[in-house]
């Protein structure tokens, strides 16, 4: 039998699912369930649960990972049979060709990015079923392209790959669909199933077949990954017991209204009533994103393109706000550390090796004999802590006078940060991401942009499904207020 969950935000569909593992392995051989997802971490949460809750080990959950980890895995592949990021280099240099390829892990799951719009086509057509020149004809890319290079690339891929005795991430799921290697199983769970692709639903197909009962959870509405591959179709004519769920425990009234007013726009969906918390919660519009108070509570900044968040961080950086872009690198994070670290130091607290390090890297040589320190091993801690004691550093009255060395644009956010009251120790309370980045994230406080890019309005007008859905996604990550900022330019936004 076959039971199709489906869960809007924040109604508890993979803890519906899981409770749902909890009765299976209550009366099953835990090595003859599947729980299957598009990502990792939602495969390994099942997994973990299990193993706290019936004392297992990992080795006896052997089917609770990715669909690519356990093709990958059933077809005895090791990680140097795969395609990656050295191979698309390599080829690329022998047909004069860049191709720009983010390397992956066959263990986990992952979308598919490049820089090659040509590579992107091919990768496409194979998630999808068709071929590259279908996929070429649907005139989704960004760039001017011509059919015959991608028609020589898609042959030399081939080429290449056969020459060394290689495969692509997707051809392992479907060389697994065509084998023999499918585990019979007794119960199947697939969570996530509104990302999976044409080429994952064929594998997908293939584990419930061979199982008595399978559950298979997701969210139409919450489709995103359309642009990726993503068959939100297939999910949407599954046949089964339907079990909805209809108490949002995240969402309350004032943004469920919003939610409903969005999703309520998208043409081909499975129609869902779900009742928001009694909490009323907030909305509130803005002209511009820096007339929003952050100084305190914890935030999620949504954008629709990455490098619409450039301007936001810069905005948050000059109020010294304490915050992280998910698509960069902080370069303020080993100084926070430090100032924590000469602080405690000099309250006459115990500290390691490393956190030691960490500070002389930050003060000038004027202070201490920083070759020397370089050499020193971890037993010899007391020569470091007398070398800073009797030597000038730990004199100093106040960490910015001591870490002259530290970048003074560093310096001087940490200390606005600390007269905002940012505590450093913890997370950044403010994370800026896509809509796409933070999918399955939530906070008190949501802030959405309403703008959109040149392309993203394109494709807007040609397939409004894609924004309608997104723009519900963002929404929808809001467990307080939600505040969105007006557009810059009504020709090119998102309607909210």
């Amino acid at each position: 039998m076959k039971t199709i969950v489906l869960g809007p935000p924040g109604t508890g569909k993979t803890h519906t699912l899981l409770n749902e593992v909890d009765n299976v392995l209550k009366q099953t051989d835990p090595n003859k369930i599947g729980y299957f997802s598009f990502t990792q971490k939602a495969a390994y949460e099942a997994r973990d649960r299990a193993i706290d809750k019936f004392n297992l080990s990992e080795d006896d959950l052997p089917y609770f990972r990715t669909l690519h980890s356990l093709a990958f895995r059933r077809l005895g592949m090791k990680k140097e049979n795969v395609m990656q990021r050295k191979h698309y280099a390599d080829l690329g240099k022998k047909i004069n060709m860049r191709l720009d390829y983010n390397e992956y892990d066959p263990e986990q799951t992952g979308l598919f990015t490049t820089n090659s719009e040509y590579l992107r086509i091919i990768q496409l057509a194979k998630l999808r079923g068709t071929t590259p020149e279908q996929q070429y004809n649907l005139k989704e890319h960004t760039q001017d392209l011509s059919v015959k290079e991608l028609k020589i690339l898609s042959n030399e891929i081939d080429a290449y790959k056969k020459e060394y005795g290689l495969i692509d991430f997707n051809d392992m799921i479907t060389q697994f669909t065509g084998s023999d290697v499918c585990p019979q199983l007794d119960v199947v769970f697939i969570d996530e199933a509104q990302d999976l692709s044409h080429m994952q639903w064929d594998m997908a197909t293939a584990l419930m077949n061979h199982s008595n009962d399978s559950f298979i959870a997701g969210d139409d509405d919450q489709a995103i990954f359309r642009w990726a591959g993503a068959d939100v179709d297939s999910f949407i004519t599954q046949k089964g017991k339907i079990l909805n769920l209809t108490q949002s425990y995240r969402i309350p009234r004032a943004v469920h209204d919003l939610a409903m007013g969005i999703v309520k726009r998208i043409s081909n969906r499975i129609y869902k009533e779900w009742k928001p918390r009694t909490h009323e919660g907030m909305l509130s519009y803005y002209n511009e994103f820096q007339d929003i108070d952050m100084r305190t509570g914890n935030w999620l900044v949504l954008a629709r393109t990455r490098y619409m968040l450039n301007d936001l961080e810069n905005v948050l950086y000059s109020k010294g706000l304490y915050y992280k872009n998910k698509f960069k690198k902080n370069y303020e994070h080993d100084l926070y550390e430090a100032v924590i670290d000469w602080e405690e130091f000099r309250k006459g607290k115990p500290i390691n090796y490393d956190q030691l390090k960490r500070i002389v890297s930050y003060a000038s040589p004027n202070h201490y004999e920083k070759t020397r320190l370089n050499y020193l091993n971890k037993e010899a801690l007391f020569f470091i802590e007398d070398t800073y004691n009797n030597k000038g550093l730990m004199t100093k009255a106040v960490w910015y006078e001591a870490f002259d060395a530290a970048p003074e644009k560093q310096v001087q956010y940490i200390r606005k940060m600390r007269k905002n009251g940012e505590i450093l120790n913890k997370a950044p309370r403010i994370l800026l991401s896509t809509i796409h980045g933070v999918k399955g994230g939530e906070a008190d406080n949501v802030v959405l942009l309403s703008d959109l890019s040149n392309n993203t309005q394109k494709n807007y007008e040609r397939y409004p499904d894609d924004e309608n859905r997104l723009f519900y996604v963002g929404a929808t990550r809001a467990k307080h207020h939600l505040h969105i900022v007006k557009p810059k330019d009504i020709y090119k936004s998102f309607r909210i």
